[in-house]
């Protein structure tokens, strides 16, 4: 499983609150997925960040 970030994030940093094992904002203030794979045990996690992202920017697949 990959995680993505569009460039539609606003950098409201609720990816990084809810899996910050996969998510973390950047140096420029937008959110960016720090693994190349996500582990298995943050899957669920990761979709929850994807599913709750208000701006809909996180790609899970």
């Amino acid at each position: 499983m990959k995680a993505s970030v569009n460039d539609e994030c606003i950098g409201c940093g609720l990816c990084e609150s809810t899996c910050p094992e996969v998510f973390a904002i950047g140096d420029e203030g937008t959110a960016e997925a720090i693994v190349d794979e996500v582990p298995e045990e943050n899957e669920d996690a990761a979709q929850e960040a994807a599913d709750n992202c208000p701006v809909g920017a996180i790609t899970v697949e």
